[in-house]
Order: structure tokens, then sequence, then C-alpha cells
């Protein structure tokens, strides 16, 4: 009977520890998981940023390739002179144009993106700088034409109509990201707020034994970013939350003071209830 109690023991150890070597397999398939999804963003990223560069490359290639067919043209001679530079030089203008669309595209990636690199700002720092001195080059080989009295006169008229338009996509386009921007933001603001029963009271939070179904004071609640506030420390040793979130989204542990802090893990979840937070303490 003694084999068989200290059998039975050994297998249920033994499972016991199969069950835990389980859950940390699990959380460690869960980890790599999400480390590759990073990963995977951070290369899409960069090799959306690196196709740009080379769009941006072949653009100064092409305008190269422009200017020499309009040297070649002014120095030769024919009825169609005219024709070839006023073509070859309209292209310069519209490749030009896409190139500074590309830069800025480029610039906002930089700025906006989850990748930092300083090789990248510098890369971006000299196309700009090559976009700046091709400019210059083009006004100049602008200058010579005029002064050769090569008429562009309709070249112009083109360009300033492609730049009109360029610039009407422009603001067309800015304002549709400021209002992006803006919706942004407001899906992603939450409030709370921490206080005794007789401050949430006063502020009519709580009401009738019921919370945030009076007017109650908005003011009085803080403000955050849901992407970036995650910890609220609630400077109390007693807190309980007021309102409704999926337990699984957040923790309250206690600091080396005994005060407790509310650490939201999984933000999406922990928000999805209600954007605002009530934290009653003592």
């Amino acid at each position: 009977m003694k084999k068989v109690l200290l059998f039975a023991m050994g297998v249920l150890a033994l499972s016991a520890c199969q069950q835990k070597s389980n859950e940390v397999r699990n959380q460690m398939d869960a980890q790599r998981d999400s480390l590759n999804r990073i990963i995977e963003q951070k290369d899409n990223e960069i090799n959306d940023m690196v196709g740009t560069m080379n769009d941006i490359e072949e653009g100064f290639r092409a305008i190269s390739d422009a200017e020499g067919r309009v040297t070649v043209a002014r120095n030769g001679e024919g009825a169609s002179k005219s024709e070839r530079i006023r073509e070859n030089m309209l292209f310069i203008q519209q490749t030009l144009q896409q190139n500074r669309e590309l830069i800025s595209k480029l610039r906002n990636q930089l700025r906006q993106g989850s990748v930092k690199s300083e090789q990248l700002r510098r890369m971006l720092d000299n196309l700009t700088k090559q976009m700046e001195e091709k400019d210059a080059q083009i006004r100049q080989l602008q200058a010579e034409l005029e002064a050769k009295d090569i008429q562009i006169g309709e070249l112009n008229t083109k360009v300033t109509d492609l730049s009109a338009s360029v610039n009407t996509l422009q603001e067309e386009t800015a304002q549709k990201t400021q209002t992006i921007n803006t919706q942004d933001k407001q899906l992603n603001t939450a409030w709370f707020v921490y206080g005794t029963k007789k401050e949430l009271k006063e502020q009519h939070i709580i009401e009738g034994g019921k919370v945030l179904q009076a007017n109650f004071n908005r003011e009085y609640f803080t403000k955050i970013d849901i992407r970036v506030d995650k910890e609220i420390r609630l400077y109390s040793r007693s807190a309980k939350l007021l309102t409704a979130h999926p337990a699984s989204s957040y923790t309250l542990a206690q600091d080396a003071n005994k005060q407790y802090i509310l650490r939201i893990t999984n933000p999406q979840m922990f928000w999805s209830t209600s954007k605002y937070l009530v934290v009653l303490v003592k």
C-alpha cells in the first residue's frame, strides 16, 4: 500500500512539473511571436524607406540623362531642336517635383516610424543636399537657354500649371493628414481619476451609489494617451477600481511603501469597456 501511495505522489508531481513546463513554453512562444512581429514591422519600414531612396536616386539619374539630351539639342540644328528641348525640360521639372515629394515622404517615415537610424538620417540629408544642387543646376540651364533665345515660354506655362496642381494636392494631403492625426489622438485618449469616497461624491463622480451616472465634473479627471501612459501611481495603501475593466488587462501591486500602482498590461483591452477610469482610495 505504501508503494502505491508513493507511486501516486510521484505521478502527481510529474504532472505538475509538466503543466508548469507547458505554461513556461506558452509564455516563451507568446514572447517570441511578439518579438517577431516587431522585427517584421521594422523590416517592412526599412524596406519601404530603402525603396523610396532607390526611387529618388533613379529620379536623379533620369534628370541627368535629360540634361544631357538638352545640351545635345541646344548645340544642334534643325526645326525640331526647340521642341526636343521643351520636352526634356518639362520631363526634368516633373521628375524634380516627384523627387521632392519622395524626399518629403521619406522625412515623414523617419520622423513617425519606429525605425530610428542615424545612418538613414544622414542619407536623407545627403539626398536633400542633392535636391538643392540639382535645383540650382536646372535654374542655371534655364538661364543659359534663355540667353541663347531658345523659347521655352510654353514650358514655363506647363510647369506653372503643374506646380499649382501639386500645391493643391499637397494642401489637400496636409488637411487629410491633420484630420487623421486628430482622429487618432481622440481614439487613443482616456481619462482617469482617483480619490476618497467623499472627494468623488463632491465631484458627482459617485452619485447615489452609482459611478459616472450623473453630470460629473469632467475637469477633475486627468487626460492621458493610452499608448504611452500605462502606469498610474495611486499613492494609497487601499485601492479599488469602480469602473469596469477586464481583470486580465491590468495589475494592482504595491510598491516598497505599500502604496498601490496600477499597471495596464493590455491598453486596448483595458480601455475597450470605458475611456474613463475611476479608482477609490483611502
